[in-house]
């Protein structure tokens, strides 16, 4: 499938597929959306909790998610184990070209994204991150994870990722008091993730959104 990068309006690199019409991230900002949704939302708010965090993402994609949970996790004194799944890894020639080591002083993204897919790795004292290239629908945790990261292509390019069946799967693999956080705040998204069992909340959404979701178990 072709891929483009684009600039986001915040200087940060998004990808783009122009067969689906879809970004990885939001054209009006990559990083603030990425901030706002997971960091600021998700992890920070579980954060006021407990200082050691096991987080599930749903879409590794460019590893963006993940370098601004390393720094964040760097910068709060938290220890974080991160698991990352992605159906479709990007190529590494495509990865190797975006703008994120603006972002990285500490070239968190050159050992991730080296990282063998399927195998734990301690990339820093406080930082543990496994990536995992399977379908959504064939993982099995029980009560395992913090955090979720909820971070699919939107419903009309991915509707599959969307359905009840895999937010029953979420909801499963999400400990009591876990966090789940999402970008799209559609009416039906949401009446399903409480359907499943998580108490949903809708919040102010990131520069380009007027609304995102944020559920808690």
């Amino acid at each position: 499938m072709k891929v483009e990068i684009l600039k986001s309006s915040d200087g940060s690199h998004t990808l783009y597929l122009p067969d689906i019409d879809e970004t990885y991230h939001s054209r009006h900002g990559a990083v603030q959306e990425a901030m706002h949704v997971f960091i600021q939302n998700g992890l920070l708010f579980k954060a006021n909790d407990q200082q050691e965090i096991k987080i599930l993402e749903i879409g590794w994609g460019t590893g963006l998610n993940s370098l601004l949970t390393y720094k964040a996790v760097k910068e709060q004194g938290l220890r974080v184990y991160y698991t990352g799944i992605e159906k479709f890894p990007v190529p590494q020639e495509v990865l190797t070209q975006l703008n994120y080591k603006d972002w990285d002083e500490d070239n968190y993204l050159t050992k991730a994204y080296a990282t063998d897919w399927g195998k734990s790795f301690q990339l820093y004292e406080h930082f543990t991150l496994e990536k995992v290239a399977c379908d959504v629908i064939d993982l099995d945790f029980e009560n395992e994870f913090d955090v979720v990261y909820f971070d699919a292509f939107g419903p009309r390019a991915q509707c599959e990722m969307w359905e009840k069946e895999v937010f029953e799967m979420i909801y499963k693999a999400t400990k009591p008091g876990g966090v789940f956080v999402t970008y799209c705040a559609k009416g039906q998204v949401r009446r399903d993730l409480q359907e499943v069992g998580f108490t949903m909340e809708g919040l102010p959404g990131p520069p380009g959104k007027r609304e995102m979701l944020r559920g808690v178990k």
